[in-house]
């Protein structure tokens, strides 16, 4: 008698061989797919192959949407910034060993960056992986995942899927978000069950991420702490992003009057143009401030660790808030620690304030004022020249403007010099608008988060891309191509990494080893497959080409071209990369 499949729209789908009554089953294939819109997830970043092929053409059919990409590790960067974009998991699903692999880096940067991510991978049997009997594309997948994941599960039997899809989505968004490793061998998907009994052993997940309030000794500890301080200062990181609690931490910036500074990730919680914003005054808001609160962010390299020059030599005392405990007192010690999630730690501290609320001294917030607008005054002749070829400054300068004019646009972003003087000259104006590296700096990420951004928003995107960064990721233009998705693409071309004008010191033919092919066309890979290609040498162009992508909605690739010595070694975290002693003798 042949298997009867099930679905969540059609329960009772057979193919009867004969007469003979047909019994009601469904197999790991359906169940799978049904356990995850039973909890909403409807779209499913992927390369498909051996042993998941199957699994990505039901998954379609059964009105999922199926985003098949040229490489997993992007389908895996997809996944993470579906997952930041959402605050539900999004699902990346791989083939088995190489590319279970290549998705791994995602997954491994998804918990880094505290993103809500599952990277479902089929996998070969236990006994003949446990017994290294050589299968295909053999490999311990599970164990190989549980250091780079915030949990790993592997399911065996059919009757288990639904409870294992479950345990994973709570894993993913409860407490301090992460990625989450789901093993599922070949054999399961084929299991066979009872119908009934399949669609009974699906779980809806109730509550996966409830709120962790904080303490009120807490609380008011933070508020004393805050009541004390003559130079506020209130950073606001990516997690604060995340928790989508906006108007909240809107109402607390402004009912306190401290000056705040958005990490990248976090900008545009509040307009990057609001009277209160302290971005363009880093270093001194960094070095003077006597009092920070941390939203959302973490003292790690990316805020120095809490020390050292950035931080100067005034003392400070630091509220922070987390879901994590043990992310307190993780570099320096923290004065008042609020743990629990940002929108009720913030909302806490909003209540606690009290109506008698005085905002910090003028002295301060108007040394910081004169100090924003004249650096902003300094940056805007830099971005008005119209230099031939294009530095970084007058190339950013029209898009800033852009950003301004379509504040729904999202920007992703990433590269050395590309990344650092985007992250300062162009203004967000809206949250969750702009998405690029993180925290761990991952070059790479651009296609897959650009592809992720329009297709769970529907908004258009541009990414600005060094050319380094492109690199990484280009040969997914033809997945941006094939799903038609609303995305523009700037490569500034600068002809090599950091810099493109390095010399071989030996001569001979080899060039330097950061100098790429000179002038390089890479608006014709886009063109290759159908979307529009433009190349522009000045910044009027590079403007009107910008616009012209968005008012068309069309696939484009334009290739900006960057004078080759524009850029500096590392972007502006040189003091990162070791300098031989020898070299300068």
């Amino acid at each position: 008698m042949a298997v009867a499949s099930q679905t969540a729209s059609d329960p009772k789908v057979t193919t009867p061989a004969n007469d003979e009554a047909v019994h009601d089953l469904t197999d790991g294939f359906h169940l799978i797919l049904d356990a995850l819109k039973l909890n909403g997830i409807n779209t499913l970043y992927n390369v498909p192959g051996i042993p998941i092929t199957d699994l990505m053409r039901m998954a379609q059919a059964s009105g999922m949407r199926v985003i098949s990409f040229r490489h997993e590790q992007h389908a895996g960067y997809a996944a993470s910034v579906a997952g930041f974009l959402t605050k539900k998991p999004g699902v990346c699903v791989t083939v088995s060993a190489p590319g279970f692999l290549n998705g791994l880096t995602a997954l491994a940067n998804a918990t880094t960056n505290c993103w809500p991510m599952i990277l479902i991978s089929g996998s070969s049997e236990r006994e003949i992986v446990d017994l290294q009997q050589g299968d295909y594309e053999e490999m311990d997948q599970l164990a190989i995942a549980r250091p780079h994941a915030k949990a790993a599960y592997r399911i065996l039997h059919a009757e288990d899927i639904g409870i294992g899809v479950a345990r994973a989505i709570r894993a993913a968004v409860s407490g301090r978000p992460g990625g989450v490793y789901l093993d599922i061998p070949a054999a399961l998907m084929g299991q066979t069950m009872n119908a009934l009994e399949g669609q009974k052993s699906l779980v809806e997940v109730i509550d996966p991420a409830p709120a962790q309030l904080p303490a009120p000794n807490a609380v008011a500890r933070a508020i004393e702490v805050l009541k004390g301080a003559k130079k506020p200062l209130i950073i606001l990181g990516k997690g604060a992003a995340y928790a989508q609690c906006d108007d909240v931490i809107r109402d607390f910036v402004e009912k306190s009057g401290i000056p705040y500074l958005p990490m990248s990730m976090a900008k545009g919680l509040l307009p990057d143009t609001h009277p209160q914003s302290a971005g363009a005054a880093r270093s001194m808001v960094l070095k003077e401030a006597d009092v920070v609160v941390m939203i959302g962010a973490r003292l790690n390299w990316l805020l120095s660790h809490g020390k050292g020059k950035t931080w100067g030599t005034a003392p400070k005392q630091f509220v922070q808030i987390d879901i994590e405990p043990k992310e307190m007192d993780s570099n320096v010690e923290i004065a008042a620690p609020l743990v629990g999630d940002v929108g009720s730690c913030v909302g806490a501290l909003l209540d606690a304030m009290g109506p008698g609320w005085q905002a910090p001294p003028a002295e301060w917030t108007g040394a910081i004022r004169e100090k924003v607008e004249g650096n902003v005054a300094k940056m805007a002749t830099k971005l008005r020249n119209n230099n031939v070829p294009m530095d970084y400054h007058s190339a950013l300068g029209q898009l800033k403007d852009i950003f301004r004019e379509r504040p729904d646009t999202i920007l992703v972003n990433e590269g050395a010099n590309t990344l650092d003087f985007a992250r300062s000259i162009i203004d967000m104006h809206k949250p969750r608008k702009r998405i690029d590296v993180g925290t761990w700096g991952v070059m790479g990420i651009g296609m897959g988060s650009a592809v992720a951004a329009a297709v769970e928003t529907g908004h258009p995107v541009v990414a600005v891309e060094g050319d380094s960064a492109f690199g990484f990721c280009g040969m997914e233009v033809e997945t941006i191509c094939r799903y038609n998705l609303p995305v523009c693409i700037v490569v500034f071309n600068n002809n090599g990494i950091y810099r493109g004008s390095e010399q071989n010191p030996l001569g001979g033919s080899d060039p330097a080893p950061l100098v790429f092919v000179k002038d390089s066309r890479y608006e014709k890979m886009m063109e290759a497959f159908g979307g529009v290609g433009v190349y522009v040498t000045t910044p009027d162009e590079l403007g009107s080409a910008v616009r012209a992508a968005l008012d068309s909605g069309k696939p484009t690739l334009i290739n900006a071209i960057i004078a080759e010595d524009a850029g500096t070694e590392s972007g502006r975290i040189g003091n990162l990369n070791p300098q031989s002693v020898l070299s300068k003798k």
